[in-house]
């Protein structure tokens, strides 16, 4: 099979190994004269990012490598590297961004483009009600995104998720323009991730895809597209962690990764609502935070999703029963070395009462099939820990 395309759902992509050669392509079809490649720290000195500034430098978009790169991003993006990012954008004069790696380089690259003509502050463009118009759409800069892990999905998403610095709260930052314009999704890019990585973002996809395809709302397209991203990641996954050579399940994995972002239109659900402040205080990483609560997730949404999931366990191959689809979970937990439960994680001495507060107003709480108290919620969190 000849595993490459040209896709324009939901955003024009270009799939398929070796395709970071059109990076610089991608950025002049965006207008881009002086893009801003923004990466995090970990991925900045590694070869693949420094090819991709050289693209830039040669192809006259950059001077050199190090004017075209801003990599002072945090695992958990926050606030204060936005205002570094922003900083360097504004006295680079960049007119575009190309956002460059896992999450955190995706949703801060994005984010920076978004604000990069705004005059509010960040947190007016939270994803609650309709706070997006507020924006000035003339003020958002284009961005190409790159994935170098295939998880979170973010190249095809139109928010960004942040950490605010001084209420320990991630924010899901929100708007129709935050869509990249061009994608490069680029399977050789991922095949150096490590194994707990690879296994953590690959569950982070795992994640968007079920909690998709167990939502309440309607939306039969994103359903569709959940389902098949589900038996994608069951299939590929062990064998993108066993050999991370295996270039067929790392593209496998890169699909799998932008068909969860895509489905989640139709909604998350108490994976995303107890991950994202057990992140944002406690610095977990974030996929395999949501792997770690898979379990008992579906265990309290049970009696709202038995069926739905009996269905999946068929289509993907593993049995007839919602118990065989939450086997099979708790296997790949097992295969993929995740940690038993939060503790195990590194959650220690948790402030219960203020993560439950948090997960109660998170916006994944919407699309949860059974709808979260705050009793509820607490018995389920300590379920968790």
């Amino acid at each position: 099979m000849n595993l490459v395309g040209n896709w324009n759902y939901p955003t024009p992509i270009r799939f398929g190994a070796g395709r970071i050669s059109e990076l610089a392509d991608a950025c002049r079809t965006l207008g881009m004269r002086r893009p801003l490649l923004v990466t995090d720290k970990g991925l900045a000195t590694l070869p693949i990012t420094q090819a991709a500034a050289s693209l830039l430098v040669n192809a006259g978009l950059a001077e050199n490598s190090d004017a075209a790169v801003f990599s002072d991003v945090d695992p958990n993006p926050n606030g204060a590297n936005l205002d570094d990012g922003l900083a360097r954008y504004r006295e680079g004069q960049h007119d575009g961004v190309v956002a460059f790696g896992g999450g955190s380089g995706l949703d801060l690259g994005k984010a920076i483009a978004f604000m990069a003509r705004q005059v509010r502050p960040v947190w007016d463009f939270e994803d609650i009600d309709d706070w997006w118009t507020r924006a000035d759409t003339d003020g958002i800069d284009p961005i190409v995104a790159v994935p170098t892990t295939a998880g979170t999905g973010s190249e095809v998403g139109r928010a960004s998720v942040l950490t605010n610095s001084d209420t320990y709260e991630k924010k899901i930052i929100f708007h129709p323009k935050m869509l990249p314009g061009v994608v490069i999704a680029d399977p050789e890019l991922t095949v150096g991730m490590p194994a707990a990585i690879t296994a953590g973002t690959g569950m982070d996809a795992f994640a968007h895809c079920l909690e998709a395809y167990c939502s309440p709302h309607y939306h039969p397209m994103s359903q569709g597209i959940a389902l098949e991203g589900l038996r994608l990641v069951n299939e590929y996954l062990p064998r993108a962690y066993a050999e991370g050579g295996d270039i067929e399940a790392r593209t496998q994995m890169l699909s799998a990764a932008a068909m969860g972002a895509t489905a989640f239109q139709k909604g998350l659900g108490a994976i995303h609502a107890l991950s994202h402040p057990i992140g944002a205080v406690h610095h977990t990483h974030h996929g395999t935070t949501n792997a770690v609560v898979m379990r008992p997730v579906l265990d309290f949404n049970r009696s709202a999703i038995e069926e739905r999931l009996a269905a999946a366990a068929r289509y993907l191959g593993i049995g007839s029963d919602f118990d065989a689809f939450v086997a099979r979970v708790v296997e790949l937990n097992t295969l993929l070395a995740i940690p038993a439960n939060l503790t195990a994680l590194g959650v220690t001495d948790p402030d219960i009462d203020a993560l439950v507060a948090s997960a109660l107003t998170d916006p994944s709480v919407g699309g949860n099939p059974v709808p979260m108290t705050e009793h509820n919620t607490r018995e389920l969190l300590e379920r968790c820990l």
